[in-house]
């Protein structure tokens, strides 16, 4: 099979790191799933790379059980980004339009996105993102795309998504010794969003809410448009640390007690119930309360979802979004984890999954693999536009360094030079 049918997705979780490889069939409108891989995230923490060596080991034994299911060997992947390093500001764009007759015209949509990416950030940051979010020409405002129209001043209206050079840099480093070229960037719960959120949710306005193990990470969508993105420092590993420590246990005792006998809703949970730790570890002893654990969970989920309505309430969207709360990552998995979120946001909640593509569905289709999922979904968008168009939407990973980005610029302000 060639090299450019194959799309290879990373996500670099705090809890696993997911390694996933879709072959594009030209007959089929969906990609197949060929390769699955899992390893545990030694040296990442909260999303962050805090032991280089242990990092480059898991994603590339994560790397090499995909590469022995699908069968192949790949050199290029797409590369999951989160952690609360993440930044994002608005930026607005403008410039005249180009041609003598006022059409507005690709060249134009790509230098007025270069003219919006020409702002201030911090040296130790880099810009992962640009987003339009709309367009205004002449007098003419919210337009989604202006390619065709007529005008004389064209405007963009974009959120610029930024991340730690720091951390760019060391990721890069792990995934290149791993053995694997990364192809582009890509902001964690924007790849959920890509593979669980419906265009009809988006425009209705929705929140997409993914634990992960040492974050959660959101995303807001209002008229199709991402409103706010945003890291929150609390995740699954903290619900299994709680447990561990209210049980006395170990933490490897906790993951099992959470996953077998988890709830995030007490009252669903019968007050005389017991968990014998011993039927779990041969070397633990005693009865410890399914409702006391209930409790401890839904303690640190009101938590976190406490922080995601604050999150909301700084945009103004606090129970305002029709299309509700999407959560996805392992912990959505948690029964009664909807309820609560119904109940402590005020939203309507649901699990999202994956959509459905073809091949190994069933090794995918769950919460956990929603971001690996949507950065093969990414990775099939950006292939099937031209360069300038894909700058002219959600866009990729700008640069590798803030010396690409100033020589983009720098090209850009070229053209107006004699």
């Amino acid at each position: 099979m060639a090299k450019k049918d194959i799309i290879v997705g990373v996500d670099i979780g705090s809890s696993n790191i997911r390694t996933v490889i879709a072959q594009i069939m030209p007959a089929e409108e969906k990609p197949r799933i060929i390769g699955v891989g899992t390893a545990p995230s030694s040296g990442v923490r909260k999303g962050i790379i805090v032991d280089l060596e242990e990092a480059t080991m898991a994603i590339h034994k994560s790397l090499e059980e995909a590469e022995r299911i699908a069968g192949i060997t790949v050199s290029r992947a797409i590369i999951s980004v989160g952690g609360n390093h993440i930044a994002s500001q608005y930026s607005k764009g403008v410039i005249a339009v180009g041609r003598a007759d006022g059409e507005v015209t690709e060249d134009d949509i790509e230098r007025v996105i270069g003219a919006a990416q020409a702002i201030s950030i911090p040296p130790n940051k880099e810009i992962l993102h640009i987003i339009p979010r709309d367009y205004s020409l002449d007098d003419q405002k919210n337009i989604k795309d202006p390619i065709g129209m007529n005008g004389v001043r064209l405007e963009v209206d974009a959120l610029i998504i930024e991340g730690s050079t720091p951390y760019i840099r060391n990721l890069t480093k792990c995934v290149e010794q791993a053995g694997i070229e990364p192809e582009t960037f890509v902001l964690s719960p924007l790849a959920a969003a890509k593979a669980t959120l419906s265009k009809r949710q988006k425009e209705l306005g929705v929140i997409l809410v993914d634990i992960g193990g040492g974050a959660t990470s959101i995303a807001v969508f209002e008229e199709d448009d991402l409103l706010h993105t945003s890291v929150l420092p609390l995740g699954g590993n903290h619900i299994t640390n709680d447990i561990a420590i209210g049980l006395r246990t170990s933490i490897d005792v906790a993951e099992k007690v959470k996953l077998e006998f988890g709830n995030a809703m007490p009252r669903e949970i019968n007050k005389k119930e017991d968990i014998d730790l011993s039927l779990i570890d041969s070397q633990e002893e005693g009865m410890v309360s399914r409702y006391h654990v209930a409790e401890i969970i839904e303690a640190r989920l009101e938590e976190i979802f406490s922080l995601v309505n604050k999150e909301l309430k700084s945009i103004g969207k606090d129970k305002l979004l029709p299309g509700g709360v999407v959560l996805t990552g392992g912990t959505a998995k948690l029964p009664g984890c909807v309820d609560l979120a119904k109940n402590t946001l005020g939203l309507p909640a649901q699990t999202g999954f994956p959509m459905p593509l073809g091949g190994l569905v069933d090794r995918v289709d769950e919460p956990s693999f929603v971001t690996s999922i949507g950065l093969l979904m990414w990775g099939m968008e950006e292939t099937e536009r031209s360069p300038v168009t894909s700058k002219s939407r959600l866009t990729g990973h700008i640069s590798g360094n803030m010396g690409d980005t100033v020589g983009n610029i720098k090209k850009w302000l070229g053209k107006f030079l004699p």
